[in-house]
C-alpha cells in the first residue's frame, strides 16, 4: 500500500496518480485519509500527554503518604484514576483511527510511474515492441493493424487437441467443471517440455528455484495486494480460511514478508512452478474457449526483490528475458506498454506480452511483468538495511510470468501447423523427444 507520507507530502501529484488510474474519487478519498491521519496523530499526542501528567502525579503519591498527607495523597489518587479513564478512551480512539486509516488504505491502488500512458482500456495500451514490424511512437492497440501473413486455413487449438489426442476438454468437465482440462500423451508431454525449458532458462539467468505451497493464508494475500481487491477471483477454502493461489508470485513474495534484507544481498532473484488457479467469475464467451481462460492452469514465475536505485534496471532485465523466450519458441509477439486505466491494482508499470494466434485471429496475453515499486514491501514490511548508513528502507518487488502455458501451447499448435503435423519448435525437441506431433 502507498505510505501516508504519499498523501500528507506529495498531495497533488497523489491525486493526479490515481487519477491516472481512473480511482474513483481520488481528491476525496486523499482528503479522507488526511483527516484520519489528523484524528491518529491527535489522539497519540493526547494519549501521549496524558500518560506523561499520570506518571508525573503518581510518583507525588508516595511522597505525600510519607509526609502524613493522606487526604491530599487521596485526591492525587483521584486524578490518576480520571487520567486512566481518558486514556483508555484515547487508546481505544486512536486505535479505531488506525484502524480505519488502514482500511482505507487498502483500498487505493498504487501510483502509476510518469513513463505509464494516460488511457482507460486495453485499447489505450501503447505497442513498444513488435517482432512483425517497427513501432511507431504513440502506436496503441487500437490502431495496431499489422498481423502475420495467413496464406491458408488455420484450425484453432481446441480442435487440434480433439484431432491430435492431446487434451480433453470434456474430461476435465467430467472429473471437476469447465476450465479444467486434462492433458493427454504429447499434450502433456508438450506441457513438460515448456516447464522444462522455462525453469532451465530461469536457471542460466540465475534464478533461484522455489517450490511454495499452492494454498496461501489472508496474511499472504494481503501482503502482495489480492486480498482485499481480488476476493471473488480466488479460491477459498472457507474451513480453514485458506486460498488456492493465482500466482506463484504470492507465496515467493511472502518469503520475505516481516523481513530485513541486506543491501549486498539484492537483487533477489526467484522464480517458481505452480499450478494457478483462478476463479474467473463472468467469464464467457469466445474469448475463454479451450485454453483461453482457465480456472487452473500451469506457469513460471519470476519474482525479484531488490533496492529503489537498481529497480528500474532489474524491470528492464525481465522484459528481457521473457522477449528472449519467445524469440526461442519462434512465436510472433508484441509487448504493451500498459495505460493507467488497464494496469492492475498493485502495479506501478506494467509490461504485457502477447503472441499471436493465427487461427484465431487475434493476439493472446501470455505474460504480464510489473514493478511494484514500494507498494507491495510497504504492505510485506519487507526492507533492507542499506550498506552506506545502516539505515532502513522498503525494498521494490517486481514480478512476472516466464511464462503461463495455456496460451503459449495455444500459440504453439496454432501457428505450427502442417499437413504432416504439428512442428515442435526445436527448443523443446530436446525435452520433448520428437519434433513432430503427428
Amino acid at each position: 500500500m502507498l505510505t501516508i507520507s504519499q498523501f500528507t507530502e506529495f498531495k497533488d501529484t497523489t491525486i493526479k496518480g490515481l487519477e491516472k488510474k481512473h480511482f474513483p474519487n481520488a481528491a476525496q478519498v486523499v482528503e479522507e485519509l488526511n483527516v484520519l491521519n489528523e484524528k491518529r496523530k491527535s489522539s497519540q499526542a493526547k494519549l501521549d500527554e496524558n500518560l506523561s501528567r499520570q506518571n508525573t502525579i503518581a510518583k507525588s503519591i508516595g511522597l505525600l503518604m510519607r509526609e502524613g498527607k493522606k487526604d491530599e495523597a487521596e485526591e492525587v489518587k483521584k486524578q490518576v484514576a480520571q487520567l486512566k479513564e481518558e486514556s483508555k478512551l484515547l487508546q481505544t480512539e486512536k486505535e479505531q483511527a488506525e484502524t480505519d486509516l488502514r482500511n482505507l488504505l487498502l483500498t487505493v491502488p498504487n501510483l502509476p510511474y510518469d513513463e505509464v500512458p494516460e488511457g482507460s482500456s486495453a485499447e489505450d495500451n501503447v505497442v513498444v515492441k513488435s517482432s512483425l514490424r517497427e513501432c511507431k511512437e504513440g502506436d496503441t492497440v487500437g490502431n495496431w493493424d499489422t498481423v502475420p501473413a495467413n496464406n491458408q486455413a488455420k484450425l484453432p487449438h481446441w480442435e487440434l487437441a480433439k484431432q491430435y489426442n492431446l487434451i480433453d476438454f470434456d474430461l476435465g468437465v467430467k472429473i471437476t467443471g469447465a476450465g479444467f482440462p486434462v492433458y493427454v500423451g504429447l499434450g502433456a508431454r508438450l506441457q513438460r517440455a515448456l516447464i522444462n525449458f522455462f525453469l532451465a532458462e530461469a536457471a542460466k539467468a540465475s534464478y533461484t528455484e522455489i517450490m511454495p505451497p499452492t494454498v496461501v493464508n489472508a496474511a499472504s494475500g494481503y501482503g502482495t495486494g489480492q486480498l482485499p481487491d481480488k476476493e471473488g477471483q480466488m479460491y477459498h477454502c472457507e474451513v480453514d480460511d485458506l486460498y488456492l493461489i493465482p500466482t506463484a508470485e504470492v507465496p515467493v513474495t511472502n518469503i520475505y514478508r516481516d523481513v530485513i534484507l541486506e543491501e549486498k544481498d539484492l537483487p533477489i532473484k526467484n522464480c517458481a512452478y505452480t499450478q494457478c488457479f483462478r476463479r474467473e467469475a463472468g467469464s464467457y464467451g469466445k474469448d475463454v474457449r479451450g485454453l483461453n481462460r482457465l480456472h487452473e492452469f500451469s506457469k513460471i514465475e519470476i519474482v525479484r526483490i531488490d533496492t529503489p536505485e537498481h529497480s528500474r534496471e532489474s524491470h528492464k532485465e525481465m522484459l528481457q528475458h521473457v522477449e528472449g523466450l519467445l524469440q526461442k519458441l519462434e512465436l510472433p509477439y508484441r509487448i504493451l506498454r500498459l495505460c493507467g486505466g488497464d494496469q492492475s491494482f498493485t502495479s506501478a508499470i506494467c509490461y504485457d506480452f502477447e503472441v499471436y494466434s493465427e487461427a484465431q485471429g487475434r493476439w493472446l496475453e501470455v505474460s504480464s511483468v510489473s514493478n511494484f515499486d514500494t507498494y507491495q514491501a510497504n504492505r510485506l514490511k519487507c526492507r533492507y538495511r542499506r550498506t552506506e548508513d545502516k539505515k532502513i528502507a522498503l525494498c521494490h518487488t517486481l514480478n512476472g510470468s516466464a511464462l503461463a502455458l495455456p496460451r503459449i501451447v495455444a500459440a504453439i499448435l496454432e501457428d505450427n501447423q502442417t499437413p504432416n503435423g504439428i512442428k515442435v519448435p526445436a527448443v523443446l525437441v530436446p525435452y520433448m523427444g520428437v519434433d513432430m506431433i503427428k
